[in-house]
């Protein structure tokens, strides 16, 4: 790739350079190994990759089945398996290459003590900046979600906040009322970046058995099922956004060019691939090759340029229907 065109996808996210748009998703990259041993992959096709959830012990996660392709997506249920916050940090950060792209911790918590304890870990490492995995269930409040409360989110925010000086970014869950509320809420609270949208929660049936095929009952649905739902999400968060200068990476369902266009047009500075990895591991030069392609037939200078440049309809109105 040729200087000028790396210039036009390299982007300023927060502080942080992002050599393209590109972002390999949480729990779909492992902890940033596992698609080394792809041929042809190359981490500098991404402009960072988050790494797999990790909570501050170790975790076994879900019992089979734990992943089950539906119609336009995939459900998933893995149940955070991970080795615990510091095995990350001592045993498996230090096999990173760190020169090749940003890598991005993926904390997760069950109590507001353990998100700030595992976030205190990670600032005493090398890693990049840190990601708020607020979709998980508050053990102190009967299990609800942090993430479907805008006042527990904040609470959760501002603690990781308190426990790092590194870039916060928070991940958005869609499984809420009012998710542009939840974003100034956690903006106010100390969030750098934002990350739009988590999995929807769904469940797929096993009719023979009667039994659900996801071993934990509900699992979250991913893929392209969801990137319009992904998409408004994005429009709305980047209303509250963009008067403070707050990134977005745009997720949901991202599988062509056309996709990524379309999140970076609607309000997000990058774009997550997560759910297109599965079948196809070299996705991410092909969408760099095509948005470049894309820039150039539009005579736009670069990704940034093209941020938030929707051009909504004169009149809009509430949808009702049925």
């Amino acid at each position: 790739m040729a200087a000028r065109e790396q210039d036009m996808l390299a982007v300023d996210f927060r502080g942080l350079p992002f050599t393209t748009p590109l972002v390999l998703l949480s729990g779909c990259v492992g902890f940033g190994e596992e698609y080394t041993r792809v041929a042809g992959f190359s981490n500098r096709d991404a402009g960072a990759i988050c790494l797999k959830g990790t909570t501050l012990e170790a975790r076994l996660g879900n019992p089979p089945h734990r992943i089950a392709e539906t119609p336009g997506g995939m459900l998933n249920a893995i149940g955070l398996q991970n080795p615990g916050a510091r095995a990350v940090v001592d045993a498996i950060l230090p096999r990173l290459n760190f020169e090749e792209t940003r890598f991005i911790a993926n904390v997760c918590g069950s109590t507001i003590e353990e998100y700030r304890e595992v976030t205190r870990i990670f600032d005493d490492s090398p890693i990049d900046a840190i990601e708020i995995n607020i979709s998980c269930p508050n053990v102190k409040e009967g299990g609800v979600a942090f993430g479907n409360d805008p006042e527990m989110s904040a609470r959760v925010v501002a603690a990781c906040r308190a426990a790092t000086r590194k870039p916060l970014i928070t991940k958005l869950s869609p499984n809420q009322t009012e998710i542009a509320e939840n974003a100034r809420r956690c903006i106010e609270a100390g969030s750098d970046a934002l990350a739009v949208i988590n999995t929807l929660m769904g469940m797929a049936v096993n009719i023979e058995t009667r039994r659900p095929v996801i071993g934990n009952n509900q699992g979250g649905l991913s893929g392209p099922a969801i990137k319009p739902i992904a998409l408004l999400k994005v429009h709305q968060v980047y209303q509250v956004c963009r008067p403070h200068g707050i990134p977005i990476i745009g997720q949901g369902g991202i599988t062509t060019v056309a996709d990524a266009i379309e999140f970076l047009i609607a309000g997000a500075t990058a774009v997550g691939i997560g759910t297109a990895l599965f079948y196809d591991p070299l996705i991410c030069p092909k969408i760099n090759r095509g948005i470049i392609e894309y820039l150039k037939r539009h005579r736009v200078r670069s990704v940034s340029d093209l941020v938030g440049t929707l051009q909504p309809h004169a009149t809009t109105s509430a949808v009702c229907t049925g």
